[in-house]
């Protein structure tokens, strides 16, 4: 045998062995390290996706746990539910939070076995990729990729990396490197580019920045479709570059309508031969680098007004999209998101979506009902005329962190739709702008796509477990469930702290602080997180507290503080009114107490930092210019946005932001007015607002650095845990909270 065959023997022989490990196996480990001897997984091939839980033993009669499925996926969700709601143990979406295990599993007697109610369980949204994964890398899409099977995801959202596709078609029709990466947006931005909303903004994009995320992209899609699921690519929708449209005059191009300020994108007519060709040759490329399970995303019109409302023309254009798709790829079906029919129901009536939906052939076009916790449009157009849809929670705009979210409503709505909706409600999915600060919404909505309607009550108790690692005492987290959980999300919430400075209502539509709760009641759960449960489960000299009961501390005190902000920005306009300086100066004061206290408490934990946010960015820079411009990027889509309308959409509170953004708004704000005051002027908040426009812009532009590793917080004499976290919270008690 040569010396060549015998090397290429050993190199195949070698993959082999790599790839042999099966996909569960590898997972198990992930998370659960040496602990994963514990578990024994079998596969038994079935129809339908299912997993059953089982007690074995061994020869030496240590016991394990067997779970059975039809496949890695069915297996994943066996695993979590047995982690979950026997165990105890808590799998984040997110990196930055340890997995946390008991010394040993408890053994369940009982056989547990449950079955999907619905094939498709869908995840992600366009903006998903812009307000939280831009600067992912792999560790990060591993850990999330792994909690996706755990529970039970199976078809996600799969659009990293389309721009190195692009780049190509483009440069195949005519266009320069510089045309084209001039075309494309920032990477923040990108989702809304890829959507025909804008162009350009925050471009060019950097030759590196295409490369890494092409290979990011082999990687993610080549792992999901381990656990057998079925990405969701991109294909074209009809958005083309305004330099393309100059070099083809005789096109059937036109502008679409203006989105939020930006100048228009350019829409190629689906019946233009154009348009069939650019498919083609996006599609062939795609297809050669990231394979295809035969479902493309394609969105045309988000937001925005077709060139035309005429029946038979939106006829056509479904049609024609369908058919290119179709002849690129012949078992092709062509997945939509609907929020274009709510966020213009006024303009797309029954008359308008049924030319539209029917136009594709039946079981071709499946639809993504996205806000269904607020408008079911399954409801309003015959179950989308017979067209298959997913039923999809959406939960959180721009990573607002507000607690919203309604558990027990959402339970009504969806069983409801299980029992009505009839067999073209194919699935269950969320469409979440963001990850959001309330995970337990989404955990909730994808074990309600396995049999069995749960009982609330006892879910909740289950996650109470998880959060604290005690079963004993659930009824803090009932009382916060019931009564601080009662409002469903919509675009443009945040608390008063974030909100850009007035004396009076909230800056900006997209900060309104809004909530139906008592802040009262806030501050009583709060108390009881921080100062009676550990009592209460018996713990409080030795408990240290689960990653995830910190993450609770600080998501419930900040919630309560940026509530609280509100009131003593009334308090201030009040002694603005009444002209007293010295209660102005008082009322600021305060205002800088909280700002301090809630930037402590937040920088004590990863996921509500602003450091990692912007290291993680900078990480993808391959000089300083690069890294200096991706900065830029993370800063804008947090803060201005871009353009003149969406400032502060993405708004959140997140240690470093509060601190050195919100609270120096509205410091320049509180000095302002007093300044007025002292003069016997009216504040003339107009041009007090194109001031601090020019804070807003340079500090996007800043380089100020920030932690990225949780900050310690000196501890008052006390008993109990010697914690950051725990030291932050009692601070806050401590000052604002005492009674």
């Amino acid at each position: 045998m040569s010396n060549k065959l015998l090397l290429l023997l050993c190199a195949l022989l070698s993959g082999y062995t790599v790839s042999a490990q099966r996909p569960i196996d590898g997972l198990a480990h992930r998370i659960l390290g040496d602990m994963d001897t514990w578990f024994v997984f079998d596969y038994q091939p079935d129809t339908i996706d299912y997993f059953q839980i089982e007690p074995i033993s061994d020869k030496q009669t240590t016991f394990k746990i067997h779970i059975i499925g039809n496949n890695d996926n069915s297996l994943a969700v066996g695993l979590n539910y047995y982690l979950k709601h026997i165990a105890g143990v808590h799998v984040s979406w997110l990196l930055c939070e340890p997995v946390e295990l008991p010394v040993k599993f408890p053994i369940t007697l009982k056989t547990i076995r449950k079955e999907a109610l619905v094939k498709d369980r869908f995840f992600l949204n366009y903006c998903t990729y812009g307000y939280t994964m831009p600067w992912w890398k792999w560790p990060q899409w591993e850990r999330f990729i792994d909690w996706m099977a755990l529970n039970g995801i199976n078809m996600p959202l799969a659009i990293t990396g389309q721009e190195a596709v692009w780049y190509e078609v483009w440069k195949e029709f005519g266009m320069t490197d510089e045309e084209i990466r001039g075309y494309f947006s920032g990477p923040a931005h990108l989702p809304w580019h890829r959507m025909a909303n804008l162009d350009g903004f925050g471009g060019p994009l950097p030759m590196s920045w295409l490369e890494g995320q092409k290979e990011l992209q082999r990687q993610i899609v080549q792992r999901e479709r381990e656990f057998n699921m079925t990405p969701v690519l991109p294909a074209f929708a009809g958005h083309v570059p305004k330099r393309f449209a100059e070099m083809h005059p005789d096109a059937d191009i036109q502008q679409l309508s203006a989105w939020c300020g930006f100048e228009p994108t350019h829409f190629l007519n689906s019946s233009d031969p154009l348009f069939a060709k650019i498919q083609q040759s996006f599609m062939e490329k795609e297809i050669a680098l990231f394979g295809t399970d035969h479902i493309y995303g394609v969105d045309p019109f988000n937001e925005m007004d077709p060139p035309s409302w005429e029946p038979d023309y939106l006829a056509n254009v479904a049609r024609n999209i369908y058919t290119s798709l179709q002849q690129s790829d012949p078992d092709a079906r062509w997945l939509q998101m609907t929020w274009v029919f709510y966020y213009k129901r006024k303009s797309w009536t029954p008359e308008r979506l049924r030319a539209y939906l029917t136009a594709v052939p039946q079981d071709k076009l499946v639809l993504l009902d996205y806000f269904c916790e607020k408008t079911e449009v399954w409801r309003t157009t015959e179950g989308f005329y017979g067209q298959p849809f997913i039923w999809c929670y959406l939960g959180n705009f721009g990573g607002n962190t507000m607690l919203v979210g309604n558990i027990n409503e959402l339970e009504k709505k969806l069983n409801a739709a299980l029992k009505e909706a009839g067999p073209n409600m194919t699935g269950i999915g969320s469409t979440l702008e963001s990850f959001d600060v309330s995970p337990q919404i989404y955990e909730y909505l994808f074990d309600r796509a396995w049999e069995g309607q749960p009982d609330v009550q006892q879910w909740i108790e289950d996650w109470s477990h998880l959060r604290s690692g005690n079963r004993n005492h659930p009824e803090t987290w009932q009382l916060l469930n019931d009564s601080i959980y009662k409002d469903w999300s919509f675009y443009g919430l945040g608390t008063q702290s974030v909100a850009r400075p007035s004396l009076e209502g909230h800056g900006t539509y997209y900060t309104k602080p809004y909530y139906s709760y008592s802040n009262d009641t806030l501050k009583q759960i709060c108390k009881r997180f921080l100062r009676d449960y550990p009592h209460l489960i018996g713990l409080f000299e030795i408990f240290d507290g689960t990653n995830a009961y910190r993450y609770d501390l600080v998501n419930l005190f900040s919630q309560w503080m940026g509530n609280h902000f509100m009131d003593i920005r009334n308090d201030f306009t009040v002694a603005y009114k009444n002209r007293n300086i010295k209660e102005m100066k008082r009322q600021v004061k305060m205002a800088n107490q909280l700002f301090d206290d809630v930037d402590a408490l937040l920088n004590t934990h990863p996921a509500f930092m602003l450091g990692p946010w912007i290291e993680a960015a900078r990480d993808w820079g391959t000089n300083k210019k690069e890294k200096d411009y991706y900065e830029r990027q993370a800063r804008t889509i947090l803060t201005i946005w871009g353009g003149p309308v969406l400032n502060d959409y993405a708004n959140r509170m997140w240690g470093g932001l509060v601190k050195d953004y919100y609270a120096k708004r509205w410091n320049l704000f509180f000095d302002a007015v007093i300044k007025a005051a002292k003069q016997g002027k009216e504040f003339d908040e107009k041009a007090f607002g194109e001031e601090l426009s020019k804070f807003e812009h340079a500090w996007t532009e800043s380089h100020t650095k920030y932690p990225v590793k949780p900050q310690k917080v000196k501890q008052k004499d006390r008993q109990g845990p010697k914690d950051p976290t725990f030291n932050a919270a009692w601070a806050i008690y401590d000052r604002w909270m005492k009674e």
